[in-house]
């Protein structure tokens, strides 16, 4: 008789891990990127200014 516990629990384990260094890495990322502080939206308002003046897929 096998036991399937061991392989099983060791694989959950190793997926959370995976998952939540991925949530980390991509949450410091973001950080060190510039889209938490107090500029955040600036690329917001930039594409919305792009399009009002006519940008390359505003009005023309």
């Amino acid at each position: 008789m096998t036991d399937f516990n061991i392989p099983s629990v060791a694989f959950i384990y190793a997926f959370i891990f995976l998952v939540a260094f991925g949530a980390l890495f991509f949450f410091i990322r973001t950080l060190r990127d510039g889209y938490w502080g107090k500029n955040s939206e600036d690329v917001k308002y930039r594409m919305l200014e792009d399009d009002e003046n006519g940008g390359e897929y505003g009005r023309k």
